[in-house]
């Protein structure tokens, strides 16, 4: 029979993000970072006259973020830890958002920080690669996390068998963001994250 697969988000799921790109933008932009309503639209103001930032300056910004700065990212906590547990039972792929030309970057990130598994990039909606690693792996059980309502939304409508675990794991944020409605669960912590997948390997993809 063919192991379970956890198919698992990166940033502020097993790396915090947003911390350390708000520290960068205040450090080297003079940019406020304030996530009140718990998303980036809006967010991000300059400091000197006050201007909003645009969704193309924001995107500009995060992408100059993880091409320069990932080294400021750090592990959460119990992140590696579960990933290792996981592992002796399961196969784990990181499906993360980012530009195929950050792929290496992601993986020496990663490696650095004790977590080696297969790394995904992706840009858009993570239904459709769920699907084709579902495809791939053949898996007799599968589950997702990730900390963004959408993907969880193209997950249950394009591979509606998988598992659904919504995490956010930056505390500032966390009180911030409702739980994912196409999720099965929110856990925010990798303690009991690690828990919840190993219990759901035990059983039945649901239908």
């Amino acid at each position: 029979m063919s192991r379970p697969l956890l198919i698992t988000d990166c940033d502020e799921v097993l790396l915090h993000m947003v911390s350390p790109f708000g520290a960068w933008l205040d450090e080297a932009h003079a940019i406020d970072l304030n996530l009140k309503h718990g998303h980036f639209a809006d967010s991000m103001r300059r400091r000197s006259d006050g201007y909003v930032l645009t969704p193309e300056e924001m995107w500009s910004l995060l992408d100059n973020f993880f091409a320069t700065e990932m080294h400021r990212q750090t592990l959460v906590p119990h992140a590696r830890e579960a990933l290792a547990r996981i592992g002796e039972v399961a196969d784990i792929v990181v499906l993360t958002n980012l530009g195929d030309h950050c792929h290496a970057g992601r993986v020496a990130q990663l490696e650095a920080l004790g977590i080696r598994h297969r790394v995904q990039c992706n840009q858009g909606g993570k239904g459709p690669p769920v699907c084709r690693l579902i495809e791939e792996y053949r898996p007799s059980v599968a589950v997702f996390v990730d900390d963004l309502a959408t993907h969880h939304d193209s997950v249950a409508e394009h591979a509606p068998d998988v598992y659904r675990l919504h995490m956010v794991s930056e505390p500032a944020l966390a009180p911030l963001v409702p739980p994912a409605s196409a999720a099965h669960a929110r856990i925010d912590d990798w303690q009991e994250a690690a828990q919840w997948v190993l219990a759901h390997f035990r059983v039945p993809a649901c239908s």
